[in-house]
């Protein structure tokens, strides 16, 4: 049997890593300046991660949410003091696509609508609210996006307001900072006042925080530089550092009831134990302070560089825009270089979104080779 031929992949095994590096079947190394699209929050084959995965394979192994998970309701505990959420509910499930099928169930069951309105460029994983089309994007949303979901330019409050008033539109989902799309940002008028008119016209707001959340942006979500209250938080990726698990945090207005939401593996011991070894790491390593410090010294190296246009992003989930396709560049990174990036929609912006614990030397390391091939 072949494998279903999606993915375009770069000729690398990767055999192990540790921390910010990963090594291939040739023992080369490699500097991991991507995580597996922000996967890698706290480095990999962390020492509390690997600890305690493996003491909860041997105590219990994978259960699912089928019986009473003490270890549930410990995370839910923990990651609603350290995110600052703390009277939100926690559903979990396996996925960031997963978090915001369930999002968009829930608002639609909340308030009885059925239309989805998402931002052009956003991504939201391969759901219903998928990146809006492009004419330069071969991903598209589904063939009958159109019908479901409205797709405004990021910071157009007067567009959304003039949907929203046909009262059909169950949610609206947001990216504070988008990820596959490029990094866009808006301002914090903008997301105050999309905040608002969901309140006004009894839509819920759901901040898709699957790639910058758990301290990627500096602070625990990205939405909180704004200030905001969503109704929901959708989560995944750096939530497990690499074991798959996702969740949606529910704010304490909307109301649970038996089998409104469903799930297999969603909460499983294993996820849990994972996810709670995150956290420590986070607290206890100062990890959101370091993505921030991190940041600040990117963006001073990053002005250095010749035929940069921009600097986009925030905290540790960063881009370096350029006046032509990176392509290429990124090749010379991988194996000239060693050095893991990624890519985004617009062809000229190379994605940096390393490991929490990355240190000044590795963004060293990257501008080096970064001039070498501009120069």
């Amino acid at each position: 049997m072949s494998l279903f031929d999606v993915y375009p992949l770069y000729d690398v095994t990767p055999r192990y890593a540790k921390d910010v590096f990963v090594y291939d079947d040739n023992g080369s190394k490699y500097l991991d300046l991507y995580g597996g699209h922000a996967v890698i929050s706290i480095g990999h084959s962390h020492p509390k991660y690997v600890s305690a995965i493996t003491n909860q394979v041997k105590k219990l192994g994978f259960y699912s949410n089928s019986i009473k998970n003490t270890l549930q309701q410990k995370l839910a505990e923990r990651l609603g003091k350290l995110s600052g959420c703390s009277d939100y509910q926690l559903f979990m499930c396996n996925s960031g696509a997963e978090a915001n099928e369930n999002a968009l169930k829930l608002a639609s069951f909340h308030n009885g609508k059925s239309k989805i309105l998402a931002f052009k460029n956003s991504f939201h994983g391969r759901t219903s609210a998928a990146v809006a089309a492009t004419d330069n994007s071969k991903i598209v949303a589904p063939v009958n996006a159109q019908q479901i979901v409205d797709f405004v330019d990021l910071g157009d409050l007067n567009t959304v307001e003039s949907i929203l008033k046909h009262n059909a539109t169950c949610a609206v989902i947001i990216e504070c900072i988008q990820g596959v799309g490029g990094l866009g940002q808006s301002t914090t008028e903008f997301y105050q006042g999309l905040e608002a008119l969901c309140q006004q016209y009894n839509t819920v707001l759901i901040a898709d925080e699957v790639q910058s959340g758990f301290g990627r942006t500096g602070d625990f979500f990205a939405f909180q530089k704004h200030g905001l209250r969503p109704d929901i938080i959708s989560i995944a990726k750096g939530m497990g550092n690499g074991f798959p698990v996702g969740g949606i945090l529910i704010h304490p207005s909307i109301k649970p009831s038996f089998g409104l939401l469903g799930t297999t593996f969603g909460g499983n011991h294993l996820a849990c134990a994972a996810t709670l070894s995150v956290l420590d790491v986070i607290e206890s390593e100062n990890l959101m302070q370091n993505a921030a410090d991190i940041s600040e010294y990117f963006q001073e190296k990053a002005k250095q560089l010749p035929k940069l246009k921009a600097i986009k992003g925030r905290g540790l989930m960063l881009g370096l825009e350029f006046d032509f396709p990176i392509s290429e560049l990124r090749k010379q990174l991988i194996f000239k270089h060693h050095i893991f990036t990624g890519s985004a929609k617009n062809p000229n912006l190379i994605r940096i979104l390393p490991p929490l614990t990355v240190q000044k030397v590795h963004i060293d390391m990257l501008f080096e080779a970064l001039k070498t091939e501009l120069d």
